[in-house]
């Protein structure tokens, strides 16, 4: 019964997305998009940082590889930025592909490093990936970026045609619409694996790397080999956020793949709290789409001022917003969102009754100080108290 509990919110918020699109519009339907593919970014992050315990600041790197390789893979060939006209699907699954061997290639590396070190190195991926988009424009583009196929499978386009008219319960399914149900399948299959990977023996291995490397070894663990394990699994859930952001976008360029994308997904896992799957979902969320509110809505808030007009607008106030609640959640929920949810959770929940059906008893006290404590007896020696004894 407590596991179909748990597992409901899971159940109705799975619904509530499914229906969602029948009542959005586009601007939050395109927002919707943008989160979810943040989200899965998020879920491997949180595997590397929360789990294996591994500072990262080169998720970008893993998106922008992930982006890239299917915009490549479903690109038509002969265009300037050319591509190899595969099927979609296969684009999808090659931007993981791609990225984890990068990441593969990389573990090496963070085998060595830790802590601050590591991230400093993961940077520099950073750097690298600018580099090579903007030159590599036979691949990438250059600066301008190039366009990206939309997501298709044989007799079905996730975009405005094949069919061109597609309406269900009288509402018009365009490719926002379409998009969304194929985001919220890889959003659902992102998760599962994520959480299965944490509660699997390999996510176990991953939590002694991280609480021990000494302890990990001497319980016959091969830290190096854990450690680049869960740079593969990170790195190939950021080449599918990636792709998916291409999708989302419909045309990539270099200066989405910047060091800020990285802080942010660091800024997701940790207000969602390190470690669970529901809070870098729900920091992905927040991240993704508080400036994106704030700026639609400006004109409508009295103290933010119109984008460009040099005042405060929405995005700089997302990002001060986020600001401070990292530090709030630093402060007062160590745990972040997951945290607070799993202490309101275990408080509402009443202890059970004990077999006669009453309230279980609190643990007696412990016995005063003053109390008699008899001394032990021996033969031909009369037992005292230290009541008696003066």
């Amino acid at each position: 019964m407590s596991d179909l509990l748990r597992r409901l919110p899971v159940a109705l918020a799975v619904l509530v997305a499914l229906g969602l699109p029948v009542v959005l519009d586009g601007f939050w339907l395109q927002t919707g998009l943008f989160a979810m593919a943040a989200v899965v970014g998020a879920i491997g992050l949180t595997l590397l940082v929360g789990i294996a315990g591994q500072l990262s600041l080169g998720h970008a790197f893993f998106a922008a590889l992930g982006a890239y390789a299917y915009a490549w893979t479903v690109g038509e060939v002969g265009d300037r930025a050319a591509g190899a006209g595969l099927p979609p699907i296969l684009g999808l699954v090659l931007a993981g592909v791609v990225a984890a061997v990068a990441g593969a290639l990389f573990s090496p590396i963070s085998g060595r490093l830790r802590g601050i070190y590591l991230g400093l190195a993961t940077i520099g991926l950073v750097f690298l990936a600018r580099h090579l988009m903007v030159n590599l424009e036979a691949l990438t583009g250059g600066f301008n970026g190039r366009a990206v196929e939309p997501f298709a499978v044989p007799g079905f386009s996730f975009s405005n045609d094949d069919p061109d008219y597609l309406a269900v319960a009288g509402v018009e399914f365009g490719g926002l619409h379409r998009l969304w149900y194929l985001f919220l399948v890889v959003v659902l299959l992102a998760a599962w694996l994520g959480r299965n990977v944490k509660g699997s023996r390999t996510g176990r291995a991953l939590a002694n790397v991280r609480d021990s490397e000494a302890a990990a070894a001497a319980m016959g663990i091969h830290v190096a080999r854990a450690k680049a394990t869960a740079f593969v699994i990170s790195s190939a859930y950021a080449g599918v956020a990636g792709a998916l952001m291409a999708l989302a976008y419909g045309r990539i360029a270099p200066d989405l793949f910047g060091l800020q994308l990285s802080i942010d997904f660091l800024v997701m896992i940790v207000l969602g709290g390190l470690g669970s799957i529901a809070g870098a979902a729900a920091g992905a969320a927040f991240v993704v789409m508080l400036p994106l509110v704030l700026t639609q809505y400006s004109s409508e808030l009295p103290f933010l001022a119109a984008p460009g007009s040099g005042g405060l607008d929405g995005a700089t106030l997302a990002r001060l917003l986020y600001g401070a609640a990292i530090i709030a959640v630093l402060l007062f929920l160590r745990g972040g969102l997951a945290g607070a949810a799993g202490r309101l959770r275990h408080r509402r929940t009443p202890l059970p009754p004990d077999s006669s059906g009453a309230s279980p008893a609190p643990p007696p006290s412990a016995a005063p100080a003053s109390a008699a404590v008899p001394e032990p007896s021996h033969p031909g020696v009369p037992t005292r108290s230290k009541e008696t004894t003066s």
